[in-house]
């Protein structure tokens, strides 16, 4: 144990910068103050937060609106007809190229089956030949007026 010598005036100091002694407490349950001083919320309860920076890069260009000018209409709708054109025209010409199988030559007599209508038969008797040609070309072959068919009908149509 060390034995320190303090002198008078400071001992005198350190007793008057003591606080003060609380008086004697009633035998009465002491009360303490509802609010608490505490800052006021910075929003009410069931308000969204509010962020601050979304940690997403924003563009440094200036963001005002700049004018459209009548011109600037007429040369993008100038632009976009002219496209038009082009595109018309590539379809037109042979930019969609398909490989058309030929319609057969030959002919034979064929009979329709129960339920079949015209397109299926020329399905079955000409496969590989577009649907839609063997079609107009039985109809033109019977003088057939409609697509409508009889079951057991006798029909010239292009097989192959």
């Amino acid at each position: 144990m060390a034995i320190l010598h303090i002198p008078a005036e400071t001992r005198a100091a350190v007793l008057a910068s003591r606080p003060a002694p609380l008086p004697q407490r009633d035998s009465r349950p002491v009360r303490r103050p509802r609010s608490v001083d505490r800052p006021a919320p910075l929003r009410p309860g069931g308000a969204a937060l509010r962020y601050r920076g979304t940690g997403v890069l924003m563009s440094r260009a200036s963001h005002r609106r700049k004018p459209i000018t009548p011109v600037t209409t007429v040369l993008l709708a100038l632009v976009a007809a002219g496209i038009t054109v082009w595109l018309g025209l590539v379809a037109q010409l042979g930019g969609v190229v398909g490989t058309a199988a030929p319609t057969p030559d030959e002919l034979a007599v064929v009979q329709v089956r129960s339920g079949e209508s015209l397109q299926q038969l020329a399905r079955r008797v000409a496969p590989d030949a577009p649907v839609a040609e063997v079609v107009e070309q039985i109809r033109d072959l019977n003088q057939l007026k409609s697509v409508a068919v009889d079951a057991g009908q006798t029909l010239i149509a292009p097989v192959g």
